[in-house]
């Protein structure tokens, strides 16, 4: 027999891995047998008492018929084990043994795999009839024609509202309106205990534009296939928008009581701003039926590799947009009497530089965190370079805005021509020759720095470079240690070995105008994304269905911890 520390004495092995050995072992503290995993020392090294304890953490929360209960752990310099229960009528504990923590489940065992996959499965998935009423809720929302210039968010609101209606909401915890008939807001109440200021949860519910033509499904029909669900607005924003009004519904049948009031407001007009952007309309109308200490919104999702998620984003801060109007204006003429100076042919060598130009790489506070994170998460040579980049190396950001078009939007101020006018007639010279150019722009970078680059970019004095509208921006929201503890908590309790990584969107968000006044806003869903495939704004917008069900469970619990429900 060998010992283990002071509490353990090895006897048989039971079976052996490529990281761990598991025997049949004493516990003399308590006089039981037990089962013990012995972590080889190779792996010790490289795994390190902080990552042991965490896992350790985590796998001991787990409950599952499948799984054993883990009584204790001890560690040295030399070695980690840790102690597992002992069943004399059967192996279990054996194959628990070997999946019972994350570092092994990842060298697939495939002893282990189904009692690993049942685990996950109930961990993450919430009861069967929740699923079906989040799901009813989503398909309803997504069918709603709701685009920003053809649809109408109205028909969005009244649906939420009258599901709330059924579940027993007051009727005076309940708005709909807005500054136009068609583009109604909702916001509804769950009163907590009034001990903390109120919780804001946040989704938009109108959507860009789709045309049939341009998918191979109808975009307005709800549709389940091969494991994804699809349908303009499945992604941005309507999952997080039906998953906020089947949570809330699932706190009041449960008679749940939170220490703040729980704030739902689903809005019009994110997509594209105006003088109908619901967040706008109700801070400037409305106030008081959204005042809260901090809100919940899109912005951050997981991002995955394939099927495997690697880490889930909290987004503290957003890039913020210009429009320019390029504009070539000319005296035109017949077409028949062509001259060298056109129009068309200013504008196109305009944008065909600006296609050439980038700005300048940089960091700030928010993506010097991200990166950091990251670097600890990916693999290969790319690890140490995002680490470099999180420390300022110029040369690192080349390479890793090279490697990873969301990187080199993270790194820079980023303008692309997104549409194009011009011409009166097929046999006339131009008059007018135009083009908008949609700029993501760093919190850190001034306007009149980025109207100035553009224009000696372009440099041709027949090219005007306005900016369209009134740009508007917002200050990065803090990295509340209490928020990031929930998140941490939520996540690894789903997704073990997953981290919560803050981060800049690259997007823009109502957010912004959140920020701006007073509101800190954090965007964060559980919500999965294959890094490759990610279709907001696209043709087949889909999202995967186990996705959509964790990000239910994960906002479900993250809401209960933020709202100041007891954690067990």
């Amino acid at each position: 027999m060998n010992a283990v520390g002071e509490r353990y004495t090895l006897s048989s092995e039971l079976g052996r891995g490529g990281m761990a050995v598991v025997h049949r072992a004493r516990d003399a503290r308590h006089g039981r047998d037990v089962a013990v995993k012995v972590m080889l020392p190779s792996v010790a090294e490289s795994l390190g008492a902080e990552r042991f304890l965490r896992e350790i953490e985590t796998a001991a929360r787990l409950q599952h018929p499948h799984i054993v209960p883990v009584f204790g752990t001890n560690q040295s310099s030399s070695n980690y084990c840790i102690g597992l229960g002992w069943h004399d009528r059967d192996t279990r504990h054996v194959e628990a043994a070997w999946h019972i923590t994350p570092m092994v489940t990842r060298t697939a065992l495939c002893f282990a795999l189904w009692a690993t996959a049942a685990s996950a499965q109930d961990r993450t998935m919430p009861p069967e009839s929740e699923r079906q009423l989040a799901r009813a809720i989503y398909k309803e929302m997504v069918e709603i024609k709701s685009g920003y210039s053809t649809g109408a968010t109205t028909p969005v609101a009244e649906a939420a509202a009258r599901r709330l209606r059924a579940a027993g909401f007051a009727e005076a915890d309940i708005f709909v309106g807005g500054p136009s008939p068609n583009k109604h807001n909702l916001v509804v109440r769950y009163r907590g205990t009034g001990r903390r200021r109120p919780i804001l949860l946040l989704a938009h519910t109108d959507v860009v534009e789709a045309k049939r033509e341009d998918w191979s499904m109808d975009p307005y029909t709800f549709v389940e296939k091969d494991g994804y669900f699809y349908g303009r607005g499945t992604g941005d924003d309507k999952a997080q928008a039906a998953i906020w009004i089947a949570n809330l519904i699932r706190y009041k049948r449960e008679g749940f009581r939170p220490e703040r009031d729980i704030i739902v407001a689903l809005t019009a007009d994110e997509e594209g701003g105006g003088p109908y952007n619901g967040v706008q309309w109700l801070l400037a109308n409305k106030r008081e039926l959204i005042d809260a200490e901090l809100c919940v919104n899109e912005g951050g999702w997981g991002e995955a590799i394939g099927d495997t998620p690697i880490a889930n984003d909290v987004q503290l801060s957003e890039k913020y947009v210009i429009n320019y109007r390029l504009a070539v204006h000319n005296k035109g003429g017949h077409s028949s009497l062509p001259v060298a100076d056109n129009a068309i042919y200013h504008l196109a060598r305009a944008l065909d530089r600006l296609s050439t130009f980038t700005f300048p790489l940089k960091t700030n506070d928010v993506t010097r965190a991200y990166f950091r994170a990251m670097s600890g998460i990916e693999k290969g040579p790319v690890s140490a370079d995002l680490a470099k980049v999180a420390d300022g190396d110029t040369i690192a950001m080349t390479r890793v805005a090279r490697a990873s078009t969301p990187w080199n939007a993270m790194l820079r101020t980023t303008c692309v021509a997104t549409q194009l006018e011009g011409g009166h007639a097929k046999n006339a010279l131009p008059q007018l020759a135009a083009a908008n150019v949609n700029c993501r722009v760093l919190p850190e970078d001034e306007i009149d720095y980025v109207t100035a680059t553009l224009k000696r970019v372009i440099g041709d004095s027949a090219v005007s470079v306005t900016v369209d509208g009134t740009p508007m921006r917002g200050p990065a929201s803090p990295m509340r240690a209490d928020l990031m503890q929930a998140v941490t908590a939520v996540t690894t309790s789903m997704w073990s070995g997953v981290s919560a990584v803050p981060m800049m969107v690259m997007g823009g968000t109502d957010g912004l105008y959140l920020r701006a006044a007073g509101i800190p806003t954090y965007g964060v869903q559980g919500i999965f994304y294959d890094r490759g495939d990610i279709r907001f704004h696209g043709r087949d917008e889909r999202v995967k269905v186990r996705s959509f069900y964790e990000g239910q469970t994960f906002l479900y619990e993250l809401v209960k911890r933020l709202a100041g429900a007891p954690v067990a």
